[in-house]
């Protein structure tokens, strides 16, 4: 994939998530960044780590997870094309709060968190999407917090299927489960009865 292929990408991407932005800033985030890909079941990034380097994923999706007291791995939520993973750095984390693996081949263009940001300030229109991710963000974790106030797991787990599709199409049940605050076994209830009554 030549840098022309890659910067149609994701002015692709960046008009399916209604983000204004010219396909030169693109270009100059395409030279500043490195593209590597990854096997299913790769640790890209542990907790603890520096925050010095985020991603975008081109293909692929990422689950995010944290370690409990117990040993335990309780999903924080999840990369899909078109989003960042190993972003905490780009909210002003120094060390990584969580665990990245990758759930299937994916391609991802990394990038330093200090140049992109350099970049961000020059650029209005890369400045406007950054606060639309930082929007989105909150939103994010406003509609998380939501669910767990006033949702009950089948309405999370509704609301989660009709926001992300392709992640319940493509992503084990056991880290659905563990994202919606639920027993994977309570999971499967739930998809039976809404089978069941075709919900």
């Amino acid at each position: 994939m030549d840098k022309e292929q890659i910067v149609s990408q994701l002015m692709g991407m960046a008009g399916q998530y209604q983000i204004e932005i010219s396909p030169e800033t693109l270009g100059k985030i395409v030279n500043m960044s490195v593209f590597y890909v990854a096997e299913k079941g790769k640790c890209l990034k542990h907790i603890g780590d520096d925050t010095t380097k985020a991603g975008l994923v081109l293909n692929g999706i990422l689950r995010c997870f944290y370690i409990d007291g117990n040993g335990n791995d309780i999903t924080r939520g999840f990369s899909i094309p078109g989003t960042l993973c190993m972003d905490e750095g780009m909210f002003g984390y120094s060390e990584s709060l969580s665990e990245w693996e990758t759930l299937e081949e994916t391609t991802l263009m990394v990038f330093s968190v200090e140049q992109i940001k350099h970049l961000i300030y020059e650029d209005d229109l890369l400045k406007n999407a950054y606060m639309l991710l930082l929007e989105n963000a909150l939103r994010y974790k406003i509609y998380r917090e939501n669910g767990f106030l006033v949702e009950n797991a089948t309405e999370r787990y509704i609301h989660f299927m009709k926001l992300y599709p392709e992640i319940c199409a493509n992503v084990k049940l056991y880290y659905i489960a563990s994202y919606l605050g639920i027993a994977p076994e309570y999971l499967s209830r739930i998809r039976k009865n809404m089978k069941e009554t075709k919900i």
